[in-house]
Order: C-alpha cells, then sequence, then structure tokens
C-alpha cells in the first residue's frame, strides 16, 4: 500500500508562522520535502509558529522533527502551538519542538566559573582527605592488631606479595640506580674535574646514592609499579564484587587485602633501597675507573670508606618503611574506592600512582628539613 506524500503550505500572519501539514510525515516521505521546507522556514521572517495537524495521516519521529525545524530556524521563535491532530501526534510535536527550541545559553561571567571550579575542586580535595585519614586511621587499628596477633597474618599472601614486589622489581631498580650512579659520576668528573678536584667525585655519588637518591628513586619505581598493581588488583576485585563475597563470608577486607601487601612493602622496601645503594655506587666506581680520572676501584673504596659518613647509609635507609607504608596505603585505598565500571578503575590506578609519588617526595622533602634541624 502506498503512503500519501508529505504536503505542507506555509503561510504568514504579521509575525506567526502558519504551518498546515497534510499526509503521511514518516520516514519514508518526509525526507522528500526536507530540504523545501527548510529552505522556506529559513526565508520567512516570523516570531511564533502554529502547527495545523487535521490533515496528517500518520506521524514518526522523523516528520515530527521536519515539521519542528521551524522552532529551531528563527533565532527570535518565542512560542509555539498545536492545532487538531490526534493525542499521540500531538505529544510526539510536543516533545519535538520542545527538543527544537532547547534551554537558551545561559550567560556567565568568567570569575564565577572560575570560581566554581574552584569550588568544586575545594570540595573534593576536603572529601578525599577525609577518606584518607579515615582509611590511615583503620589501618593502623588493623596493622597493630595483626602485629599483636601474629597467627592472624597471611604468611603465604605476604610471601607471594613480596616476590610481586620485591624480586620482580630488583632488576630494574639495580639497573636504573646503576645508571644514575654512572650519570652523577661523570657529572662530577666534567665539573670537579676541570678545578683539579676529581677525587672529591667519590665524595659525590657516595654521598647523594646513600642519603638521597638511592631511596626515593627505588620508592618511586614502586609506587609507579605496585601502587597501581595493588589498585588494578583489589578494583577489579571489587567490580567483581568478590569484596562484596569475602564480606559475606565473615572476612575482613583490610585484614586480607591492605595488610599483606602494607607488610610485603615495609619488609622488601629497605631490601631494594639497600641494592639501589650498592648499584648506584658501582656505576659511580666504574665510570670513575674508566673515565680520565682513573680512579682506581681500590682508591675509590677507600675514600668512599674515608669521607662518606655511615650517617648518610642509615639517613637513607630509615626513609624506607615509611616510603613502603605510604605507597601501600594509597594503592589499596584507590583499589578499594572503584566503582563498577571501567573507567572508574583507570582514574583510581592514575590517582594511585600520582598520589604515591606525589607523597613520596614530600617525605623526602620533611626528612630532609628533619634531619637539617637536627644536624644530621
Amino acid at each position: 500500500m502506498l503512503s500519501t506524500p508529505a504536503i505542507y503550505d506555509v503561510s504568514l500572519q504579521g509575525t506567526r508562522l502558519i504551518v498546515k501539514a497534510h499526509g503521511h510525515w514518516t520516514v519514508e516521505t518526509a525526507a522528500s520535502v526536507f530540504e523545501r521546507l527548510d529552505a522556506d522556514y529559513d526565508a520567512l521572517n516570523y516570531e511564533s509558529v502554529e502547527y495545523h495537524l487535521q490533515g496528517v495521516e500518520a506521524l514518526d519521529t522523523a516528520g515530527a522533527y521536519i515539521l519542528t525545524k521551524a522552532v529551531r530556524v528563527a533565532d527570535v521563535c518565542k512560542s509555539w502551538e498545536l492545532i487538531g491532530g490526534t493525542p499521540s501526534q500531538q505529544t510526539l510535536l510536543s516533545v519535538a519542538a520542545d527538543c527544537q527550541m532547547g534551554d537558551p545559553p545561559r550567560s556567565k561571567h568568567q570569575w564565577i566559573e572560575t570560581l566554581d571550579r574552584l569550588g568544586r575542586a575545594t570540595v573534593r580535595f576536603a572529601d578525599e582527605t577525609f577518606a584518607t585519614l579515615s582509611f590511615i586511621g583503620q589501618f593502623f587499628v588493623m596493622f597493630f592488631g595483626v602485629l599483636i596477633r601474629p597467627k592472624r597474618m597471611r604468611l603465604k599472601s605476604i610471601i607471594a606479595l613480596m616476590e610481586e614486589v620485591g624480586l620482580d622489581a630488583a632488576p630494574i631498580v639495580a639497573v636504573l640506580a646503576f645508571a644514575i650512579g654512572a650519570v652523577i659520576a661523570y657529572m662530577g668528573a666534567n665539573l670537579l674535574g676541570a678545578l683539579g678536584f676529581s677525587v672529591f667525585m667519590v665524595d659525590l655519588v657516595g654521598i647523594s646514592m646513600l642519603r638521597e637518591l638511592a631511596g626515593v628513586i627505588t620508592a618511586i619505581l614502586i609506587a609507579g609499579r605496585s601502587a597501581s598493581a595493588f589498585t588494578a588488583q583489589i578494583g577489579a576485585m571489587k567490580m567483581r564484587q568478590e569484596i562484596d563475597a569475602m564480606t559475606v563470608m565473615g572476612l575482613d577486607t583490610f585484614e586480607t587485602l591492605v595488610i599483606p601487601r602494607a607488610i610485603a612493602c615495609l619488609l622488601t622496601l629497605p631490601i631494594l633501597t639497600f641494592l639501589a645503594m650498592i648499584s648506584g655506587i658501582l656505576g659511580g666506581l666504574i665510570v670513575a675507573w674508566v673515565t680520565e680520572t682513573q680512579i682506581s676501584p681500590f682508591l675509590f673504596l677507600s675514600r668512599l670508606q674515608e669521607m662518606v659518613d655511615i650517617k648518610h647509609f642509615w639517613v637513607g635507609m630509615v626513609k624506607a618503611p615509611f616510603f613502603a607504608i605510604v605507597i601501600a596505603i594509597i594503592g589499596c585505598r584507590q583499589g578499594l574506592a572503584v566503582s563498577g565500571s571501567v573507567d572508574s578503575l583507570g582514574s583510581r590506578v592514575t590517582t594511585a600512582v600520582v598520589q604515591a609519588i606525589f607523597a613520596v617526595i614530600l617525605i623526602d622533602a620533611l626528612f630532609a628539613i628533619l634531619f637539617y634541624q637536627l644536624g644530621v
């Protein structure tokens, strides 16, 4: 059965546009008059629209959209009215006209938008700070509870996580620390050698690696590697509702997921820091030996033992447990904050890495100030 074509008639009464529609206004028939009707709308100057639907036999969303283009074409169209048609046709055309007209754009001052963004950011920061402090408090309560009752420790999980956090990360930590020690030695050879103080390169490499760089570089690597892994692992468990299942089974999520990761980081990060110290000094030793300074390994180690005080070693090592706890807390906290979407997981992983690296640098700066005040 052939459909009656879409027919229309437009006329202007003052500033009011009269649109009379007839026939079938459906996707099959209305497309043929779309461009012509749109041009007729554009050629007329009106402020309101009146639709007559008495002759419309069929109407779908495509036809309603084409008819109500008049509402959108006129920049100053203030109102529209429907006459005739079935209730369903009137409802469909009303919805289409409302969508075409839309909400008028609201003008905003730039400073208002800036204040709005600043306020929202402040609220988010306050919420995040409160949630983090609450998490830290709960963590230490559970952590000391496990230390008091060692039987609650999940040794298998801790050992597996120590392998993941420590053993698997050892090669990249050693290589990177070796490269940094070599770079520092090269810089010392160029700058100090020009002044005739090449031997002080040993002091530069030893103090910088033992006191600062070994611990910070190791912590940053673990922050990027393990904090993201903790967030992804726990977040994926939450998305699959495994954490809800553990809660139903009576298992404490802190005791089963957070505490083992914290203990694994706490045990492995000092070892990795020591490995980074050795690798960095070895890199400096090799560069000092092969460059034009020609400082032999025996002279390098003798100078290191004589001029670099053991306190620099302990200054670097004492920061490692603090780095470990912060990295584990941030990674697990962001993992437990994941909602049910993949976007949330990706966002939380990114947040965990950024927060962990920022926290490592901040803690290192606070320790530097503390040791300076103590004269260490």
